[in-house]
């Protein structure tokens, strides 16, 4: 069964609405460069039913729709959160989620593509393209780190180093910002992608066309951990980026 995930983590950042909403539409307008067939039609978050109402990606759409998800008290404190599935003829179920905008220093913010089925499996090109989701995040949302990973490979990683989903970490691709990206060393076995704003995506899949076993993701993740590079933000997060 496929069940690949692309995310992005970062600490504090208050943000309104409006700012979320240009940031996810920067999102869904990458993704969509990516894989026009996956990444259309996208429905609000409901039954993952075709009845769910469909969502056309605008920046006044998508803060209407961040607004009227989220009508407790203090979100000014906690954050946004809701999210968009997507499920077309072929393809996987997709879903988009998002968690940001809050100014308390003891919530992670997140940024979340999923990607999940039983017919459609690894050698998909939309899963080969996988790193390049990675970057479309990065760039969109500024996060302090990244990875692509499948579920098993998530789950090899978090027993080995005994991790809480929110601590950094490598997986099949790896985004760190750019103060991270400064002490990560050379000569994993991966090619080295930069951000605009200088940060790093380390692809051990080399453009889709490696399968890197969890001994080799685990061996990564020991690098860089042992320079310093998979640092966890201090909680509370002062910063949104180490």
């Amino acid at each position: 069964m496929l069940d690949v995930g692309v995310n992005g983590l970062w600490g504090k950042r208050e943000e309104s609405p409006q700012e979320i909403a240009e940031r996810w539409f920067a999102t869904l307008a990458g993704l969509k460069r990516i894989d026009v067939a996956s990444f259309h039609d996208w429905h609000e978050a409901g039954k993952d039913l075709p009845s769910d109402p469909l969502l056309i990606p605008s920046v006044p759409a998508l803060t209407e729709y961040i607004e009227r998800k989220n009508t407790g008290p203090d979100l000014d404190v906690v954050g946004y959160t809701t999210s968009l599935w997507a499920r077309n003829s072929g393809m996987p179920h997709v879903s988009s989620a998002i968690h940001a905008g809050g100014s308390s220093p003891y919530v992670t913010n997140s940024v979340a593509i999923s990607l999940v089925s039983r017919t459609v499996d690894e050698t998909a090109d939309v899963i080969r393209r996988a790193p390049e989701i990675l970057h479309v995040i990065a760039e969109a949302w500024d996060v302090d780190g990244g990875q692509v990973y499948n579920r098993s490979q998530f789950r090899a990683v978090s027993s080995h180093f005994s991790l809480k989903n929110s601590d950094p970490r490598c997986g099949r691709a790896v985004y760190l910002s750019t103060r991270r990206a400064e002490i990560a060393p050379e000569g994993l076995p991966g090619t080295y992608t930069r951000t605009s704003a200088g940060g790093l995506i380390i692809d051990l899949t080399r453009g889709g066309t490696e399968s890197p076993s969890d001994e080799t993701i685990i061996e990564a993740n020991e690098t860089l951990r042992a320079a310093g590079a998979l640092e966890a933000l201090p909680v509370p997060f002062d910063r949104a980026t180490f």
